[in-house]
């Protein structure tokens, strides 16, 4: 009986783990370039954390605690991700944002690297990593989208 439990849980493993895999398959974006032209286009810091899905240390970024009204951009394409209007201080070291500025502006998917299962947001136009969000945000969402900003370019109003 006890073999039996364990075959149970082992295949309620390997079923869950295989459904990671089936959304994380490779996706095809509007913009597309070679590892070359991101490195061309990008400075290192910038390149490390969008194209290799890297993050900045925490209260090192430059947009933490940008109080400005303008709207947030991807620095990889130029697509509008983030409003000033949906800021919020989160106390994380990192801007943070209720909604994105459109839901077709971002996409969520699974990254389960690091020993932690987790949201990862990237730029639906070219697949740049920008962050990750949690379900601990102020409402009307209830969620916090933690950006890093070497991944964002703020637009000043």
């Amino acid at each position: 009986m006890k073999a039996l439990g364990m075959i149970l849980s082992l295949g309620l493993l390997i079923l869950a783990c295989s459904s990671y895999t089936q959304q994380d398959k490779p996706r095809k974006f509007e913009i597309s370039k070679t590892e070359m032209e991101w490195k061309k286009q990008l400075t290192p810091d910038q390149y490390t954390v969008t194209r290799l899905k890297g993050t900045e240390r925490a209260f090192s970024g430059e947009y933490w605690d940008n109080h400005q009204k303008g709207k947030y951009q991807c620095v990889c394409c130029k697509l509008d991700l983030f409003s000033s209007d949906t800021k919020f201080e989160s106390g994380t070291g990192w801007p943070s944002f209720w909604n994105p500025i459109s839901k077709q502006s971002v996409l969520v998917a699974i990254d389960n690297s690091h020993g932690m299962v987790r949201d990862e947001v990237v730029c639906s136009r070219c697949g740049a990593h920008l962050g990750h969000v949690f379900d601990d945000g102020p409402q009307p969402t209830g969620k916090r989208y933690c950006m890093n900003s070497l991944s964002l370019l703020f637009v000043k109003k």
